[in-house]
Parts: structure tokens; sequence; C-alpha cells
């Protein structure tokens, strides 16, 4: 174990304030990983990702909200772009699965 990893004064002792310093600028306290930002979707991309997570096809998506099946697809490349901008990309359909369940827009038990 370092001094680094247990934030202890070296040899059991209790180091001066130059010592305490120089530690703290060696050794920062360890911060948590940021929680990604939450992607924004509007309602009508929000209504067609989560029918579309539900169904087997984008057809099956349109003919139930009364869309082109090219209208769902634009959809969903906008839902896909938004969440590569923000870093947290999503290519396949069990990833957009996995961050709409991260940013709350479903919940497993609705799929």
């Amino acid at each position: 174990m370092t001094a680094c990893s247990a934030r202890m004064p070296l040899n059991g002792h209790r180091p001066n304030s130059h010592i305490e310093a120089l530690t703290a600028s060696v050794c920062p306290e360890p911060t948590r990983p940021a929680r990604p930002a939450r992607v924004e979707l509007s309602a009508r991309e929000q209504e067609i990702l989560i029918a579309w997570l539900k169904s087997d096809s984008k057809t099956e998506v349109g003919k139930a909200l009364h869309l082109a099946p090219g209208t769902v697809r634009t959809y969903l490349q906008r839902i896909r772009d938004k969440y590569e901008r923000a870093g947290r990309p999503a290519r396949t359909k069990a990833a957009l699965v996995a961050r709409a369940i991260q940013d709350g827009y479903v919940d497993v038990a609705d799929l």
C-alpha cells in the first residue's frame, strides 16, 4: 500500500504542513467519474424510439404511427446522432435500448 492509496502520513508519523501540501499535490483526492449527460429527445423522438424498441421492424412502427418507414429511419438516425454527439454512441438496437434505459425513457419492464 502506498502513501497515496492510503492517504496516510509516511512512516506512521504526522507530517508537517509542507509534506501534506506536497502529498496533496502529488496524490489528489480520488474523484468519481462524471455521469454521462442525459440526451434530450423530443416527445416525437421518444415516441418513435419506444415504439421501435417494442417492435420487430421500422415498417411496423411506421404503420402504427402512420409514418413512412423512411421517416422512422430518419428519426432513429437523429436519435443515434444525438447520442454520438454526447459521446455515448448507440449504433445497434441493443445499444439504443441501453441508452433509453439509462436516460429514463423506458423501463426494462416496459419492453
